[in-house]
């Protein structure tokens, strides 16, 4: 993915508040239920989400700003620090000694026992001062270990962790493969990909994918149910209506009953987050009442009435 400053059209300097506008406008714009008729347009919409994920979190956008980790929230250098070839003690490179090393070698200052004696440990046992004896006595030598395990963050976006849907996901060698999130995912869960670490004389390490899940300008969970507050026009609560409502599987139609209060909170069944046993919470809708943006036109045809009613009679008041 692009530099996601860039992709949300931002500054690196921009504030919080200017990177949710920017992807509010964006995600409004490419819509792919906009966008029916231009392919590119969900794959775009992705992009921008990644890129809000990433930035919207302070730790990984400051982990970013300094070069840490990639615009999809992975190391940026897995290997860095990993050093090449033996070194032997006089500083020779890729196991190779220098002659300076042998000094006095064949000359009486150095016996070929003590050579060995130094290159495999000097425990075990030496049974003459020569080579005769072999290394029958010796100590067995390690067995092989396996590779070194790599880590790796994978940044999710909320629709997608509570959908499940799959990942891609790059690793150290240049190959993508797909992930399947596991039920019940949430931001720290961790997932082993065996072998898919560093090679090793015993076999290769595994990967390890931590789940960095990122916000959502408008969702919030709540357990495993998820929450949504839906702007409703006074038109709309007064005389009922169907209104389309977004979930993470996509809009719904919800119907609104004549007279429906503010505040009220209706349940979508199965429409929140994936839980440990493969089910899925629900999605609460609490609706708001929007006056209309003329609101002195409204005024103007209400001149003359008064709800003699006390809404707050319930609080004593």
């Amino acid at each position: 993915m692009a530099d996601p400053y860039k992709t949300l059209g931002v500054a690196r300097t921009a504030s919080e508040a200017e990177i949710k506008s920017a992807y509010r406008k964006l995600a409004k714009e490419l819509h792919p239920d906009r966008n029916k008729d231009k392919p590119d347009a969900a794959e775009r919409f992705s992009d921008v989400t990644k890129a809000y994920d990433l930035l919207s979190d302070k730790d990984k956008r400051a982990q970013f700003d300094r070069g840490e980790i990639d615009a999809e929230g992975n190391p940026a250098n897995p290997f860095a620090g990993m050093g090449g070839g033996f070194r032997g003690g006089g500083g020779g490179q890729g196991g190779n000694f220098r002659a300076e090393d042998f000094q006095g070698f064949g000359n009486g200052d150095m016996d070929l026992s003590d050579l060995f004696e130094g290159l495999f440990g000097g425990g075990g046992a030496r049974r003459s001062s020569g080579m005769g004896g072999g290394f029958g006595s010796q100590r067995r030598p390690p067995p092989p270990q396996k590779g070194a395990d790599i880590a790796y963050r994978l940044a999710v976006s909320f629709v997608d962790a509570a959908a499940r849907k799959d990942q891609r996901i790059a690793l150290a060698d240049g190959k993508t493969i797909d992930l399947k999130l596991p039920a019940g995912v949430e931001d720290g869960t961790q997932m082993r990909l065996k072998g898919k670490g560093q090679q090793g004389s015993g076999g290769a390490g595994d990967g390890i994918v931590t789940v960095s899940v990122g916000s959502h300008p408008f969702y919030s969970r709540e357990g495993d149910n998820i929450r949504l507050d839906l702007p409703v026009t006074l038109d709309e609560a007064l005389r009922g209506a169907q209104v389309k409502c977004p979930t993470v599987d996509g809009p719904v139609m919800l119907t609104i009953k004549p007279g429906t209060h503010g505040g009220t909170v209706m349940r979508l069944k199965g429409k929140g987050w994936s839980t440990k046993s493969g089910a899925r919470g629900d999605q609460l809708v609490t609706l708001e009442i929007q006056l209309p943006e003329d609101a002195e036109e409204l005024a103007k045809r209400l001149e003359g009435w008064q709800d003699g009613s006390n809404p707050r009679a319930s609080l004593g008041v």
